[in-house]
């Protein structure tokens, strides 16, 4: 089975989980999140993160969404994938948001490789513009001239 890794600072990855189910409730026994909490060591995320994937086997493969590339949150993960045997087959993705994750979800079992980031990364950039607002305000004020 493919797996959907989420991986962040805090607890940003099971708020993402969280939200993720409102739109892929049907692929959340296949999503994993996990989270370096404050306060606490890359030791002791890596334990909660090697419990979190405990029921993936080497058959399995996994996706990896992360908030930042290079933090230790993912550094750390990628660490237990390793050891797990899970690293050479898995796609990692950094700058983890929640149209990536609903991509990610929906097509992870349906596009492999470059297919798959091809889909998903174009998502996730899109998402990322800004709302202009526009006060009728400012019309009523051009009235009063």
């Amino acid at each position: 089975m493919k797996y959907l890794l989420l991986v962040s600072h805090g607890g940003f990855a099971e708020g993402l989980k969280t939200s993720l189910a409102m739109f892929a409730g049907d692929k959340m026994d296949q999503v994993i999140a996990a989270g370096l909490a404050n306060g606490k060591t890359v030791d002791d995320f890596a334990q909660d993160f090697r419990q979190a994937i405990s029921g993936l086997t080497e058959n399995d493969s996994v996706v990896v969404l992360a908030d930042i590339v290079g933090g230790s949150p993912l550094t750390t993960a990628l660490g237990v994938l390793e050891e797990k045997g899970l690293l050479s087959s898995a796609i990692v993705l950094g700058g983890m948001n929640l149209p990536m994750a609903i991509t990610s979800a929906v097509m992870k079992d349906m596009l492999e490789g470059e297919d798959f980031v091809n889909a998903v990364l174009p998502e996730a950039q899109t998402a990322l513009q800004e709302f202009k607002v526009v006060s009728d305000d400012d019309d009523e004020e051009d009235d009063d001239i």
